[in-house]
């Protein structure tokens, strides 16, 4: 019944709240953290979302009584998850125990719009294998995690394309100097973000400006999906 609850709200989520916690968390009255845990299928043993807790969403969000526990009961598991389900980190199995397989996703997004869906991406063998040690140690959230592919040259020599990056989806603040996964104008870019003039710009690594060169990032047309933390590459 847990898993049903997160997998519903899930779904409420991407559907009506354009795939932002803070939307629905705003529209509650409960904080993003909270939302985030009773999401999370490590916290308290995934038992967070509770009939108590179920309930009280429900209300807070004037839905229908017993929303969450809509459809429960036995049913088959998919062999594969439905195209736009938004692919999170998972345990590889019982026999790797404190690892986790951060999945390879392609990000399908409209310009001027917060919200994404992550698609499971044809290539799903490729994948980043952490040690759950390492997310714990750096705070981060395993359920904001996402691995994406790295396109176009603008950022050789650092990042070559189809290197792979895990991009925190919980860190949207930005920062001189840092990459970031944008959407800039609809299309999922990776870029450094500097300050300047006192504006922020998208900046390539690759040294040929004239191919490359920076743009200004505001408004609605350039929006950070998330903090690039690590990269796999095969690029020596």
């Amino acid at each position: 019944m847990y898993q049903h609850r997160r997998e519903r709200l899930v779904a409420l989520i991407r559907d009506k709240h354009f795939g932002l916690r803070k939307s629905l968390a705003d529209a509650s009255g409960w904080s993003e953290a909270r939302i985030s845990q009773i999401l999370s299928p490590t916290y308290r043993d995934g038992r967070a979302f509770s009939e108590k807790i179920a309930r009280k969403l429900e209300e807070d969000l004037s839905l229908a009584p017993l929303y969450f526990d809509y459809g429960a009961g036995p049913a088959p598991v998919p062999a594969t998850p439905p195209a736009s389900e938004y692919l999170r980190v998972q345990p590889i199995n019982e026999d790797s125990p404190g690892i986790v397989a951060i999945r390879k996703v392609r990000l399908r997004l409209s310009a001027g719009i917060m919200g994404f869906i992550a698609d499971p991406d044809p290539d799903a063998a490729q994948s980043f294998n952490l040690d759950e040690d390492w997310i714990v140690r750096n705070r981060y959230n395993a359920d904001e995690l996402l691995a994406i592919e790295v396109t176009g040259e603008s950022m050789e020599p650092r990042l070559y394309r189809g290197d792979l990056v895990v991009v925190n989806t919980g860190d949207t603040r930005p920062v001189d100097g840092q990459v970031f996964a944008i959407n800039y104008e609809g299309e999922a870019v990776v870029k450094r973000l500097a300050r300047d003039m006192g504006k922020w710009w998208l900046t390539s690594d690759n040294p040929d400006q004239q191919r490359f060169p920076r743009k200004v990032c505001e408004g609605g047309n350039c929006l950070i999906i998330g903090k690039v933390v690590l990269k796999k590459s095969e690029n020596i």
